[in-house]
C-alpha cells in the first residue's frame, strides 16, 4: 500500500503557532534593560553580570551610559568588559570629587 503523503499547502495550524511562540518577559525596571544591553554588547562573562546590574541600579543613568559609550569608542580590541569597569570607576571618582 502506498503511503499517503501529507499535502503541504503552506498553511500552519493554529496549535503549531501557539506551540512555537516564545514568551519574552520584559524587564521590570529600566536599569535592568540597560544592564542587559551592556551585558550583551560588551560580552560580559557570567561571574560579572551581577556587578553590572548593581552598577546600573545604583549609579545615575547618564554616568553608566557615558561609560558604556566611552568603552565602545575607545576599546577596539581586548576585553571590553574589563575596560568598562575601569571607565565606570574613573568616572565615578571624578563625580565624587
Amino acid at each position: 500500500m502506498p503511503e499517503e503523503k501529507k499535502k503541504d499547502n503552506g498553511f500552519i495550524g493554529l496549535g503549531d503557532i501557539f506551540a512555537s511562540r516564545q514568551i519574552k518577559k520584559a524587564p521590570a525596571h529600566e536599569f535592568q534593560d540597560m544592564a542587559l544591553r551592556i551585558i550583551t554588547e560588551l560580552k560580559i562573562p557570567n561571574f560579572k553580570r551581577g556587578s553590572v546590574f548593581k552598577i546600573c541600579k545604583e549609579k545615575p543613568k547618564n554616568l553608566v551610559m557615558n561609560a558604556f559609550n566611552d568603552t565602545k569608542e575607545l576599546c577596539q580590541s581586548g576585553d571590553k568588559w574589563k575596560y568598562f569597569f575601569k571607565v565606570i570607576s574613573s568616572l565615578d571618582e571624578k563625580k565624587t570629587k
